[in-house]
């Protein structure tokens, strides 16, 4: 089994794959070391598909928008899959003054930086989409957002990274970090095998937090458990993509009909299931009845399946992108907070810029880990 390599990346999801992948267009030799037994097995695969760029912090809005006019359109026909992007717009829901507020500060923190978002009263809620509920008061309306397939899209960076060269290896957790002579050079697997490479990323989720600690850097992380259903197929009804001020629900309608919504219950926090992946009885009612808030025209759909993943959430819920002053060498892609899927093409193209030495595509220096150092 190939133990060196320049590059190890730890973890298999899209950021992983879409990091090896622009890596091996660069003629890099990388390894991906996938601790379970499958590609794109946690947050990757376990998201409402939402590639957007409204609703998020300033720090992230960049990039996101970068990888929306640079990348995404043309990502099915570079990968050679059919990601199933569609760049229908996202309407950011209200139902309340308090919704509207949220929305508000949003909108003026995204046009700042140049975003086309706007603020719609709810008769143009309903021109964009009459499917909604009356009950909605406005909305935030971004027309270049959108949504993708997450499985599709993490299957097909990893499927072309291979026929690149790249060597992946699953059901290979890591346990440890090594540095030698000051700098990264080694991985060790929980069987004991010691992989080596001048530079190594940690693009493994939460778990990137303990793999981090082996080296003395700590990312104050926590996890937090979110649920998703999928309905029958529909008749065609949208291409939006749909959310909340509160984040209380969100989901869109896939190619062949059917509808995946994620929604949170307000008791994700007393979920003492560390590691399973089963939904919990609280979860898909409560997703239920937020989707019943908001598009009521889903009454009689049926729910066909259900899943429920765990999101690695940061103490300022958005994530580290960022080289190791420490430990040279060494690279952290984690703490996504919910939302790193759609920016997964672009934060992958921007960790292979790192590795080479190049100008990142954008500005990263707000995302460094060591924006959670003590003031004191």
């Amino acid at each position: 089994m190939k133990q060196t390599a320049d590059v190890i990346v730890i973890g298999g999801g899209i950021v992983g794959c879409a990091a090896a992948y622009y890596l091996a267009k660069k003629k890099t030799d990388v390894i991906v070391l996938e601790a379970s037994d499958s590609i794109g097995h946690g947050g990757s695969s376990r998201n409402g598909g939402g590639v957007r760029q409204s609703g998020r912090d300033p720090r992230e809005l960049p990039y996101a928008m970068y990888g929306i006019e640079h990348l995404w359109p043309t990502l099915s026909e570079e990968l050679g899959m059919d990601v199933e992007y569609c760049q229908g717009g996202n309407l950011r829901l209200a139902l309340n003054d308090e919704h509207i507020e949220i929305l508000k500060a949003r909108t003026a923190d995204a046009t700042a930086l140049g975003l086309d978002v706007t603020m719609v009263d709810a008769k143009e809620v309903k021109e964009i989409c009459p499917h909604l509920s009356d009950k909605i008061v406005a909305a935030s309306w971004c027309p270049t957002d959108g949504h993708a397939n997450p499985m599709l899209t993490t299957l097909a960076y990893y499927r072309r990274a291979r026929e690149m060269g790249v060597t992946f290896i699953t059901g290979e957790p890591v346990v440890e970090l090594r540095k030698i002579k000051g700098k990264i050079r080694q991985v060790v697997s929980k069987d004991g095998t010691i992989y080596e490479a001048e530079n190594v990323i940690v693009a493994a989720g939460y778990e990137g937090r303990e793999i981090a600690r082996t080296v003395g850097i700590d990312i104050p992380m926590t996890r937090f458990f979110e649920e998703c259903v999928v309905t029958e197929m529909q008749p065609k009804m949208f291409d939006i993509m749909l959310g909340v001020a509160t984040a209380e629900v969100y989901g869109h309608q896939c190619a062949h009909g059917s509808f995946v919504f994620g929604s949170g219950t307000g008791m994700e926090s007393a979920n003492d299931r560390i590691g399973a992946l089963q939904t919990s009885a609280l979860g898909t009612p409560a997703n239920c009845r937020a989707i019943m808030k908001y598009v009521p025209a889903l009454g009689d759909a049926k729910i066909v399946r259900s899943w429920g993943g765990w999101m690695d959430i940061t103490h300022d819920k958005v994530p580290v992108i960022s080289t190791v002053d420490e430990v040279p060498g060494l690279i952290l892609a984690i703490g996504f907070s919910g939302h790193g899927f759609g920016t997964g093409p672009v934060v992958g193209l921007m960790l292979s810029q790192m590795v080479l030495g190049e100008k990142t595509a954008c500005d990263l220096s707000a995302l460094r880990y060591n924006r959670f150092k003590s003031k004191v």
